[in-house]
């Protein structure tokens, strides 16, 4: 049978040329309390026999919220201001035990005809192809050196390459192709597609949602002329968000933080003026944002705040406010850093009037 016989579909024609980089210990592995993290070469920690044959999407990155309950609201994703940052496109992972890859070569054995074995997000073999790389040592073309006995009694998992769902059409996607690999028990693979704190960090990161809470306003949506549009949001709208990913078998965890910072107005038009004149107001020290209206502050200059110079004919400005979230993280075995600033934009139709008249 010739090898091209013997490997899987959605072989692309470099990708038999792919080479294994050597492992090496990683500092940073470790609890955040100095907990020991479970052992990769153990079958605990979540892994199950059936991971080998999971999707390319199919992750055990574990997504925790540890802060900044929004009590029940509706949430959106947060936008990088930064339109170039993305999220990884892939990684590498933990995904079988000697003992589970052997398992999963033996079904094979017993139905050649059976589901074939992932070695790489988008090549599969079969039971030849296995039986000689993974059990008999044989070094197959582009897999670098093979295996004895799929390294039972050794203390270390199988890693393979896994995709990010939300950029799964991403050329850059594809670039985690190492054939399936052996990585000792509490080293990372010394390659830049490692879990590292700052990848998951970034993972982190594309799951955080921010309340879709509104800004006060005052008056609300119908304006005048010439006078002011009180702008605020109260303490308790906004808190931080932290968002901990964590991948139990590699024993690496990263909690990303957004800290609203900052809220910027856009009138909608430019008829009209913000208080402050660049239109972003800070955050106060009491976590809030802007000053409420009270009675009689009418003819007041808020200090957060827009005056519309021109009434709206027909159609409503769109009063555009988006808060500003500072992003950091911090991980295991001491890292930390920081990632772009994220926004979140809520849109408010105010109706304009030329009548004079004060708020209530």
């Amino acid at each position: 049978m010739s090898f091209a016989a013997r490997a899987c579909t959605l072989l692309a024609a470099s990708a038999c040329a792919l080479t294994l980089s050597s492992a090496s210990a990683y500092a940073g592995i470790g609890g955040k309390d100095n907990k020991q993290p479970t052992s990769p070469g153990r079958t605990s920690g979540g892994v199950s026999a059936n991971t080998l044959t999971a999707s390319a999407t199919t992750t055990h990155i574990k997504v925790t919220q540890t802060g900044g309950s929004n009590s029940g609201g509706s949430t959106k994703p947060l936008a990088p201001v930064d339109p170039n940052w993305q999220p990884p496109a892939c990684w590498y992972e933990p995904v079988a035990s000697p003992q589970q890859l052997k398992s999963a070569v033996d079904g094979l054995k017993k139905n050649p005809n059976g589901e074939l074995v992932p070695v790489t997000p988008t090549l599969s073999w079969g039971e030849e192809l296995m039986v000689d790389h993974y059990e008999k040592g044989t070094a197959e073309t582009g897999s670098g050196a093979g295996y004895k006995n799929y390294n039972l009694g050794k203390d270390g998992m199988f890693w393979r390459g896994v995709v990010n769902k939300n950029r799964e059409s991403d050329p850059e996607s594809a670039v985690c192709e190492r054939t399936l690999f052996w990585q000792n028990a509490n080293t990372l693979p010394d390659d830049k597609h490692a879990p590292t704190p700052d990848i998951l960090a970034a993972y982190a990161y594309d799951k955080i949602n921010v309340p879709q809470t509104r800004v006060e306003l005052k008056p609300a949506t119908r304006s005048t002329v010439n006078l002011p549009t009180w702008v605020w949001l109260n303490k308790a709208t906004f808190k931080e968000i932290k968002v901990r990913a964590e991948l139990q078998e590699a024993g690496v965890w990263a909690e990303t933080t957004a800290k609203p910072i900052a809220l910027h107005l856009d009138p909608g038009t430019q008829d009209a003026e913000t208080f402050p004149a660049s239109g972003d107001c800070q955050i106060n020290d009491d976590g809030s944002i802007g000053t409420p209206y009270t009675k009689g502050d009418a003819q007041k200059t808020p200090p957060c705040g827009i005056r519309y110079l021109r009434a709206t004919d027909g159609k409503p400005y769109s009063l555009r406010a988006s808060i500003t979230w500072q992003i950091s993280w911090e991980g295991s075995g001491g890292t930390k850093g920081d990632l772009p600033d994220g926004t979140f934009e809520t849109v408010t139709d105010m109706t304009v009037q030329e009548i004079q008249s004060v708020n209530r």
